[in-house]
């Protein structure tokens, strides 16, 4: 069988993006949203993937001359989706611990524009004992730091070889903690003002905020896909049709110059404050996740598919986020229903498997951060408290309310056990007080700051109501109690 490579010529682009990143997410994201630019015209660059830690091999790629498959599966305007692209836009891939001279070589091109990095929400860190002396540094930091100060050289600091960074490590204010780190390894390695100054006022750090599942290379299917498609491809990279990129910058309309996605009818987002989008995506589809799983879960259910496809908690699902999350999200309401339809869409689809428990985890934190903000702007807005959301939260009671043994929480489902995950004052706290009386119970939960960061019982009604739920579950099981209130 011939090898993807063999299926496509590639078109000679000049090299005007750098991306510290070669896995899955970059390439099925970034470099297919690239890839799209070029086609139709909007975009005349590639792209070159450095390696951003030692270990590990690029020869996948490489060997393949760095074309590969993005297959995207799922739901789309109600219909099952698959869409396949196979990628030509990136031009190479270069190893810097092994290749250091022709990494280093970039930083010297004029036709350099941008630079995308995915280092894990590990890679952001500054790390004192990084050196400038090293070819090339450990960190990622380091490495970024060292590059623009061989660029600053050649180009004797020249305000208009400055370049657009745009991290998508998932942290918060990553371009903004990126150059943080940056700048306190030009002061720690004594580097000279003028680059300090070069670097803060020629370059700019975006804030992003970024948005698909991809699920990498499907070993399980890959010979069926492989004899599907008529070729092998070992760089072969499966996500979902779903994607949301959102750019932060003070000028946002020179980065969409630089950076014409949008105009090519991808979903891009350029800005000057990307926190609202974000705020959407975790109250909404975080949201979403955090407010029905535990209830879906101890209902019988085992899936995020197998929950879609249950009246009851499709139901329960639709209300909560529909009537309770999406009026509460600070943008167009029109704009945030169509990410909510979206998101339910994505919860569809079929080719993921998302098991229940595994969202499961660490969920009391979760619940502060996604779903305790919509309940106090409802409280504040409208003096009320949102009736699903305080079921949801007895749901995680009801969860959490497990046995403690070998160092651990075990729940029952049904005769069938299953493990609580959390930090260990959560478990500590639910073996010692699950089996007060409900009223006490609740009472003890919300009145606890550690968890919250205030006391909740100061709240009116907020006590009673979800007292009121966690009865129903203890008395009528899950489901019933559900059912029950969705009347």
């Amino acid at each position: 069988m011939i090898s993807v490579n063999d299926t496509v010529k590639k078109v000679g682009r000049p090299v005007t993006v750098l991306q510290y990143g070669e896995g899955n997410f970059l390439r099925a994201f970034v470099d297919f949203f690239i890839d799209v630019a070029n086609e139709k015209g909007l975009f005349n660059g590639s792209v070159q993937i450095i390696k951003p830690i030692p270990h590990g091999s690029l020869d996948s790629l490489t060997n393949q001359d760095c074309v590969y498959t993005v297959m995207l599966r799922g739901k789309k305007d109600g219909a099952t989706h698959v869409e396949k692209r196979i990628v030509t836009s990136v031009a190479g891939a270069t190893d810097p611990f092994a290749e250091y001279e022709e990494y280093a070589s970039i930083a010297k091109s004029p036709d350099l524009k941008l630079i995308i990095s995915n280092t894990t929400e590990a890679g952001i860190v500054f790390d004192d004992s990084d050196d400038i002396a090293l070819n090339p540094p450990n960190s990622f930091p380091g490495k970024l730091t060292k590059f623009l100060f061989e660029r600053f050289k050649h180009f004797d600091g020249a305000a208009d070889k400055g370049l657009m960074i745009l991290p998508v490590e998932l942290i918060e204010n990553n371009g903004s903690e990126l150059l943080g780190c940056c700048k306190k390894l030009v002061k720690q390695w004594d580097l000279p003002a003028g680059f300090s100054d070069w670097l803060s006022n020629a370059n700019t750090f975006c804030d992003t905020l970024v948005d698909r599942i991809v699920t990498g290379y499907p070993t399980d299917e890959i010979e069926t896909i492989e004899k599907e498609l008529g070729y092998k491809d070992a760089g072969l990279v499966v996500g979902e049709p779903f994607a949301l990129w959102v750019i932060e910058s003070s000028s946002p309309d020179e980065i969409a110059k630089a950076l014409p996605l949008d105009k090519a009818g991808l979903p891009v987002v350029f800005t000057k404050d990307h926190k609202p989008y974000k705020e959407r995506k975790v109250r909404v589809l975080n949201g979403a996740h955090t407010s029905s799983v535990l209830a879906a879960y101890l209902s019988g259910l085992d899936t995020v598919g197998d929950m879609m496809k249950d009246e009851t908690m499709r139901a329960f699902l639709n209300t909560t986020v529909y009537g309770e999350i999406v009026p509460m999200v600070p943008l167009p309401e029109d704009d945030v229903k169509a990410f909510a339809d979206s998101v339910m869409e994505r919860f569809e689809n079929p080719f993921i498997k998302h098991n229940l428990l595994a969202i499961s985890l660490n969920s009391v934190s979760k619940f502060k951060a996604r779903i305790l903000p919509t309940i106090l702007d409802t409280y504040s807005k409208n003096g009320s408290i949102p009736t699903n959301l305080c079921f949801s939260l007895a749901a995680l009671m009801a969860f959490y309310s497990g046995e403690k043994g070998d160092g651990k929480l075990v729940g029952n489902r049904s005769g069938s056990s299953y493990d609580i995950v959390d930090d260990e004052t959560v478990m500590e706290f639910f073996a010692i007080s699950k089996d007060k009386p409900v009223h006490e119970f609740v009472t003890a939960f919300l009145s606890h700051k550690d968890f919250w960061g205030r006391n909740l019982t100061e709240i009116p009604g907020f006590v009673e109501k979800v007292s009121g739920s966690l009865k129903s579950i203890r008395d009528n099981g899950m489901r019933t109690a559900v059912d029950t209130l969705l009347g």
